[in-house]
């Protein structure tokens, strides 16, 4: 089963994805969790490069994106499926992918887009709190850790990361109004898409997940 869940910075993709990848055991992968993983310590222009596009918001240019992808749905934990967070943001992305999928024999099953509003978003970004060891990710409101500043599952001093500041999110909702929506048409042209509402809670629109996967 490969899912593709689409929708602006701070919709819920990351925090879902990781929830259905333990349901239905299969592999997440997140873009923005490869490169951050990139930028932690940059030794090379290109981690540099990478470090700089992330702090401004702006999406890393497509051969990049795509050369990573491809060498990560190829690695053993993925022969079951995957889930894909993050991947594509562009149609030129989207499309690679398809001919990616296409020469491996699997299907895109499912394609769901979370539907939220600009503001909200900038407000719930703006509580996120993020682990960086074990990449757990929570809200100082809607899903707070049970020590305060700690991780839940390490214990590590929890932080706010550059790209969840107002200010970072207004201009990435920007970029991905121009760049990342088309990506919506391209697949509604072929009715794969599936809307949710992503202002829901997170039980919420995880049980709208499961559902429509398991009809």
């Amino acid at each position: 089963m490969i899912l593709l869940l689409i929708g602006p910075p701070g919709a819920g993709k990351g925090t879902q994805a990781l929830r259905l990848a333990n349901q239905y055991g299969i592999a997440h992968i997140s873009t923005g969790d490869m490169f951050r993983d990139i930028s932690k310590n940059p030794q090379t222009a290109l981690e540099k490069e990478v470090k700089e596009i992330m702090t401004r918001g702006d999406l890393i240019p497509d051969d990049v994106t795509i050369g990573l992808v491809e060498e990560r749905i190829k690695r053993p934990d993925c022969e079951k499926g995957f889930i894909l967070d993050g991947f594509p943001r562009t149609v030129p992305q989207a499309e690679v992918l398809d001919k990616m999928l296409e020469n491996v024999h699997k299907p895109l099953d499912y394609v769901f887009l979370f539907e939220v509003d600009d503001e909200a978003l900038v407000e719930r970004k703006a509580g996120r709190l993020f682990a960086p060891q074990s990449k757990r990710v929570y809200h100082k409101t809607y899903n707070p850790p049970k020590e305060p500043g700690k991780c839940d599952e390490t214990g590590e001093n929890l932080i706010q990361r550059d790209d969840d500041k107002p200010e970072a999110t207004r201009h990435r909702l920007s970029v991905y109004q121009k760049q990342t929506a088309p990506v919506i048409a391209y697949y509604d042209e072929t009715k794969r898409i599936t809307r949710l509402d992503g202002m829901g809670s997170m039980d919420e629109v995880f049980t709208s997940l499961c559902e429509e996967i398991d009809k």
